[in-house]
């Protein structure tokens, strides 16, 4: 898929700052707290043990610090937007680096810090107008920290399925980010006017070609939560299991999103 020119909206770079670092926060915080017999526990991620996905959401963070210190590309060439087809093509190196963070940091609070103290100077000392290279492609520094919010938000998510009882809590900023990207990413990948996808409090989005209204209530309508959202975005949750346990409302015969997701697995 060629790169997404367009981009549906703003995010406040320094809102978007202060919730990556708060969410990152939070899970090294549940992190400490974590049994080896936890660590060993499966995930929904296949043959990732949950050893694997913490190393992963250090790699999330820390590539943003590795990126800031090589040179600046010479013009940006994605956005956001872009982001989850990049993460589908390198899913099996993204996994590999994974497992192999895991086996070589047997002490995942000294990972942790490190990443967090270096991911911190980073963003106190690196413009968000920066230009950095990144698996996407050229970004601004702005827009690849909104990327990570999705990083962060699914994968806490996952822990959280993962580990009875943890909870890790979801920044409110961060869940909103993440949100609203996934949902213009959805109006990008199937532009229209025909079909409303409500997930409040945080995003609106028209999608899928037909015929478009212009004033009172559509009459194809999807609304759902956003942490439903996010899972039925980035396959932890299937369309009609969604649908059949009343996680998403969908009426029309446009409201059937199954053909379009998930954007990202």
């Amino acid at each position: 898929m060629p790169p997404v020119k367009k981009r549906a909206r703003s995010y406040d770079p320094g809102k978007i700052r202060v919730a990556v670092l708060a969410q990152f926060g939070h899970v090294r915080e549940a992190v400490r707290g974590l049994s080896d017999e936890q660590l060993a526990l499966p995930t929904r991620l296949g043959d990732w043990t949950v050893r694997d996905l913490v190393a992963h959401l250090t790699m999330a963070v820390e590539s943003v610090s590795l990126a800031a210190e090589r040179p600046a590309p010479a013009r940006a060439e994605t956005g956001p937007l872009d982001y989850a087809a990049a993460t589908g093509r390198h899913a099996e190196a993204i996994a590999d680096r994974s497992h192999a963070i895991a086996e070589a940091h047997p002490d995942l609070d000294a990972l942790y810090t490190r990443v967090g103290e270096r991911f911190a100077g980073t963003l106190e000392r690196v413009p968000h107008d920066r230009l950095i290279d990144t698996r996407a492609g050229a970004m601004t520094l702005a827009d690849y920290l909104v990327t990570r919010t999705v990083e962060l938000v699914v994968h806490t998510d996952d822990l959280n399925a993962a580990v009875p009882g943890l909870d890790v809590p979801l920044e409110r900023q961060a869940l909103a980010a993440c949100t609203r990207l996934l949902a213009d990413t959805l109006a990008v990948r199937a532009p229209g006017g025909s079909t409303e996808v409500r997930v409040p409090p945080y995003a609106v989005v028209q999608c899928v070609q037909g015929p478009r209204h212009t004033r009172g209530t559509p009459p194809n309508v999807v609304e759902t939560d956003p942490l439903t959202w996010v899972r039925l975005a980035t396959g932890r949750l299937a369309w009609t299991d969604a649908v059949a346990d009343a996680r998403v409302s969908a009426s029309g015969e446009r409201a059937d999103l199954s053909g379009l997701l998930p954007l990202m697995s």
